[in-house]
């Protein structure tokens, strides 16, 4: 269902707990448990994720989360309705920066397991082909995101 590599940040018990709570309710609430999905999340610094930040996006700036998912929207759902995961598929990646996760969670007044939470959510939507650029996209996301979010009673503070 996932892998955590943690990439010059040291390993933490909290985070692989926020991590496991939050996945697995994002892998059912989406009927995957039995998909052989993987997801590969990346915690690390500022350095490094303002690097492949400006590696794959060309932004030479930190971000909080990036997320680079291996299927494109309509060819996961095909796979998701047929259920065609034969072998294991990797979802895609998520990276996230534990320190901005503390910077945001400061700066937003809530929690850093609320914070760490939502940028799980968030990139697991984003690997699962939906987007926030347009109005009418943000719509069909971002109710998506606070479902996952008040189920698991992680809300803002």
């Amino acid at each position: 269902m996932y892998e955590i590599i943690y990439k010059d940040i040291e390993e933490n018990n909290k985070y692989e707990e926020t991590i496991k709570k939050v996945i697995e309710k994002c892998f059912k609430e989406e009927n995957l448990e039995n998909s052989k999905l993987i997801i590969t999340i990346t915690l690390t610094n500022l350095e490094n994720i303002r690097k492949i930040n400006k590696q794959y996006r060309n932004i030479d700036k930190a971000t909080d989360v990036l997320s680079f998912p291996m299927f494109k929207k309509d060819e996961l759902e095909e796979k998701i309705r047929k259920k065609d995961f034969e072998f294991e598929d990797v979802l895609g990646d998520i990276v996230i920066s534990i320190e901005k996760v503390a910077m945001q969670a400061e700066e937003y007044n809530h929690s850093f397991e609320r914070e760490l939470s939502y940028l799980l959510v968030h990139g697991f939507y984003h690997l699962m082909g939906y987007d926030h650029i347009k109005e009418e996209d943000k719509k069909i996301m971002r109710p998506k995101e606070e479902k996952i979010l008040n189920d698991l009673k992680i809300v803002r503070n």
